[in-house]
Parts: structure tokens; C-alpha cells; sequence
């Protein structure tokens, strides 16, 4: 009996200093930075250490998750992959390119803007196991420009990818995160002088006159089961004297559409997630209906769907984002861009990216 509580002993001490030594789970916040964020932001319980959506915003659309897609989760075909173009930007034009699921390359006024880098095989925190992507980028993190802006939504695998934060490090300029991130990046070897961390509603002048804002959503955030919560989650609103833009970044259904709206304005380009939904986390994740409706509430004069195309994360047809979430959008009279993963899009040639693509594959 000794012998086995001493084997369950060491086997738990093992285990414990595996998630607290682990670099990939990043590291949790202070107290000194605990006390911080209970002075920046009306949306974290100080003593239970959590970031929480607020409850007055917590409506449902009443949709009920009815899949379209007769098609596996995973493609059966290898999906086209197009090569960016990078050298389309410039001072006058927004150019995106989209590498699959959330991650961005966003050039608007001279400025390279990354959103949630995920450039490795598997969005785990290890790379032998857990969510392996089905398409690949067809550039490596060292084929990217040099990056003004990093900028991070939450700390889940899929969004923010440790191997890709420390080996762009050398070419990013600045980082920008909410609230707690920033541990996780200063973990990691990141210079504390270029992390900016964000509460809801905070917002930074860059250079050429953009601005950036920390916008709320309604998500959560964890990347080891002992965190749930302890850092913050966000949507992100960019602007500058041209353009103003809207990534959702991963939200249920929720009011604060409603008030960014009312804060911002219309959006001339949205990035609106779009898949890996199911029933069971229906306050995590929209069904594709609901971000269609979310991009009409913030008044979207381009939208294009995204958080689909590279991970296997729910049980949905591969294919059942993209499809849900076009027909319903151009029912309310939205204009929807589909650009090829990988393909550099040019904000004002919407015409050029209106192939749904996706329906010519298995």
C-alpha cells in the first residue's frame, strides 16, 4: 500500500511540475498584476482571478445549430493554396492576406499588422498530438515581411502559437495583447519594452495615424485546465483617416456587437469568425447565421468569414462555415469576400474575390 500511494505520489509531483515547468502553458499573472486589472477593467473578479463577459450583454439569436454540409470535417481533397503578394500594399490601399483559421496579415497605410500568427502543425501545446491542420501556408513565418504590429487575441492554441511568437520575435516591432498575455509572451523571451497589454475599450495611436482599440467578446480563455479565465479575450477594432476595421476574433452571439457599433460606427472591412461551433459551446462560438447577423449589426461594408479552413475542431462538414455563413449574409444584403488561403485580397476589388471556392472540393 505505501509503495502504491508512493508511486501515485511521484506520479502527481510529476505531472504538477510538467504544467507548472512546461514553457508552452505560458504563466499565470501576479498579484501585482491581478490588482492591476481589477483597476482597468469593470469585467474581472479580483478574487476569483477571472475575466468574465458581463451578463447585461449575454443574449442569444434563438438559432439552433442545423448543419448544411453533407461533407467530412476534415477535406478529402488537398484545398488550393495560393502564394501572397505582399508587395500589392501601400500607403493608399488595405491589403489581407488570410493563412487559415484566425491568422491575418493585415497592410493598411504602410503598416504590416499580424493577427494571431498559428503557423505550426498542430495547435497543442505539444507537436506530436491534438488539432493538426489540414492546409499548410504557402509562406514559413521567415518568408513574412517584417511586422509592425503582433497583435494576439487570447491565449487558446489555435490563436496564439508559441513556436511562431518566438521565432517571429527578431522581426516584430511591437507587441499587442489583452490583459494577462502579456505573461505568457514575457515568458518566452519577449522584451517586456515591446508588449502592450489591453482591457476592453483601451486603445493605441501608431504611427501613420492608426489606431488600435481592444474591443470586448465573448469567449474565454485557458491554456492548461488550472487557468480557465485568468487571462482576457477581445475583439479588436483598426482604424485610421481612411478605413475603419473589425476582426470578431472568437465570440458567441452577444450585445456588445451592438455597442461597438454604436462606439465605432460602420466597418469598411470585417473579419467575422465563422466555424468551429457546436451546441455544447454555444457561448464560446457563433453558428454562421449568428456572424452574419453580427456583421450586420456592426453595419460590415465588407465582410469576409473567417476561423475555418486549417483546424479540425468541432464535428461540422469542413465546408459548413463558409456555406452557412455566405447565404445567410447575402440574404440581409451583405457583401461577402472569399479569398483562396493564402491569397493576398485588396479592400475595393471585392468583385475579384467572390469565388465560393469550397464547393468544388470534397
Amino acid at each position: 500500500m505505501k509503495k502504491v500511494l508512493f508511486i501515485l505520489g511521484a506520479v502527481i509531483l510529476i505531472i504538477c511540475a510538467f504544467i507548472l515547468l512546461y514553457p508552452s502553458f505560458g504563466k499565470k499573472p501576479s498579484k501585482a498584476c491581478r490588482q492591476e486589472y481589477s483597476l482597468r477593467t469593470d469585467n474581472y473578479y479580483y478574487d476569483g482571478k477571472k475575466f468574465f463577459y458581463p451578463e447585461e450583454w449575454s443574449i442569444d439569436s434563438g438559432l439552433d445549430n442545423i448543419t448544411v454540409s453533407d461533407k467530412a470535417a476534415k477535406p478529402v481533397d488537398n484545398l488550393p493554396v495560393y502564394s501572397p503578394d505582399f508587395s500589392l500594399a501601400n500607403d493608399d490601399n488595405v491589403c489581407v492576406t488570410w493563412f487559415g483559421h484566425s491568422s491575418l496579415l493585415l497592410q493598411i497605410h504602410g503598416l504590416n499588422i499580424l493577427i494571431d500568427p498559428v503557423f505550426s502543425d498542430y495547435a497543442s501545446p505539444v507537436q506530436f498530438a491534438g488539432p493538426k491542420r489540414f492546409t499548410k501556408p504557402s509562406v514559413t513565418v521567415d518568408e513574412l515581411p517584417e511586422i509592425d504590429v503582433l497583435i494576439l487575441s487570447h491565449d487558446h492554441y489555435d490563436h496564439l502559437d508559441m513556436d511562431a511568437v518566438k521565432r517571429l520575435d527578431s522581426k516584430v516591432k511591437e507587441f499587442i495583447v489583452p490583459l494577462g498575455v502579456e505573461n505568457h509572451l514575457k515568458k518566452w523571451g519577449i522584451d517586456d519594452n515591446r508588449i502592450s497589454e489591453f482591457a476592453w475599450w483601451e486603445s493605441k495611436k501608431l504611427s501613420g495615424g492608426i489606431e488600435i482599440t481592444c474591443t470586448p467578446s465573448r469567449h474565454f480563455s485557458g491554456r492548461k485546465i488550472v487557468d480557465s479565465n485568468m487571462t482576457s479575450w477581445c475583439s479588436w477594432v483598426i482604424q485610421d483617416d481612411k478605413f475603419s476595421i473589425f476582426d470578431s476574433c472568437d465570440s458567441a452571439y452577444g450585445g456588445h456587437y451592438e455597442e461597438i457599433q454604436k462606439r465605432f460606427g460602420s466597418f469598411d472591412l470585417v473579419f467575422m469568425e465563422c466555424g468551429q461551433y457546436n451546441s455544447n459551446w454555444h457561448y464560446s462560438h457563433m453558428y454562421p447565421e449568428e456572424g452574419a447577423i453580427a456583421s450586420e449589426t456592426v453595419k460590415a461594408k465588407c465582410v469576409m468569414p473567417v476561423h475555418w479552413g486549417a483546424f479540425v475542431l468541432s464535428n461540422h462538414g469542413w465546408d459548413d462555415s463558409p456555406e452557412r455563413f455566405t447565404v445567410e449574409a447575402e440574404k440581409r444584403g451583405l457583401n461577402v469576400v472569399t479569398p483562396h488561403l493564402s491569397e493576398t485580397f485588396v479592400l475595393g476589388t471585392d468583385s475579384d474575390y467572390k469565388d465560393r471556392w469550397w464547393r468544388n472540393y470534397q
